[in-house]
């Protein structure tokens, strides 16, 4: 068991998979917890191999009683415990994905206020994070964005009134607390765009808004010059 799920946290660690349940701060982390899950089980297994080997020799006959159940039989633990072994298999073969659509449909845009918005740094178009660009544009009005052309990156989605949005999970630990931000798109999109595709958006503020229908959050729009689709990230999440 201890080989087996440590053997599980290495794999997803160091192949990328962590980063659709955790922020990619935490891989350190868990490649030290995986790494000591499989010594432990090393250790265990060699201790185990070591005490077998020691109770057929001659000299520990009488040891091997106590472990006896008096018909012969010796038992080392209920058999019901392999069970632990489904959701160390289920990790195994059946990831689950990254949050997306699905849950952002139903969880309210998570957009927050800040004390005061610093100067944009420089760069056009200026790549921000989702959250960013919202809370400027809901809370700012727009002020500290200016004329600036903002690139965002996130998914495709319906919103109200079969709204085009672009989406994206913001999480501060773990996919537990995974909250989506929502960007409407105003302008011109592409024929191919559909319900969880990736896209990366070029475009300005626009001080239009629209309401989440699921907690009432304003949902600020981007005036979209440029649309391209790609490939689903490595990263899903921000933080």
């Amino acid at each position: 068991m201890l080989l087996l799920i440590g053997g599980a946290v290495l794999r997803v660690s160091l192949t990328g998979q962590y980063l659709n349940y955790v922020k990619a701060s935490l891989q350190p982390y868990l490649v030290t917890a995986g790494a000591l899950l499989v010594l432990a089980g090393l250790f265990t297994l060699w201790y185990e191999l070591r005490g077998s080997a020691s109770s057929t020799s001659p000299e520990h006959d009488d040891a091997s009683v106590e472990h006896d159940d008096g018909h012969g039989h010796s038992h080392s633990g209920p058999k019901v415990a392999w069970l632990l072994l489904a959701p160390v298999l289920g990790l195994l073969l059946f990831a689950p994905p990254a949050l997306g659509s699905y849950a952002a449909g139903r969880s309210g845009s998570a957009v927050t206020a800040r004390s005061e918005y610093a100067p944009l740094p420089a760069g056009d178009p200026l790549a921000i994070t989702m959250l960013d660009y919202a809370s400027r544009a809901v809370f700012d009005k727009g002020v500290s964005l200016g004329e600036r052309r903002i690139q965002l990156t996130g998914f495709a989605m319906q919103g109200p009134q079969d709204q085009w949005l672009i989406a994206r999970m913001m999480v501060s630990c773990c996919a537990a607390d995974a909250r989506p931000v929502k960007v409407a798109l105003d302008g011109e999109l592409p024929a191919g765009l559909a319900d969880q595709q990736w896209v990366r958006v070029i475009g300005k503020y626009s001080g239009r808004e629209i309401q989440d229908d699921v907690n009432g959050e304003a949902i600020p729009f981007i005036e979209v010059s440029e649309v391209t689709l790609i490939p689903v990230p490595q990263e899903q999440y921000e933080s």
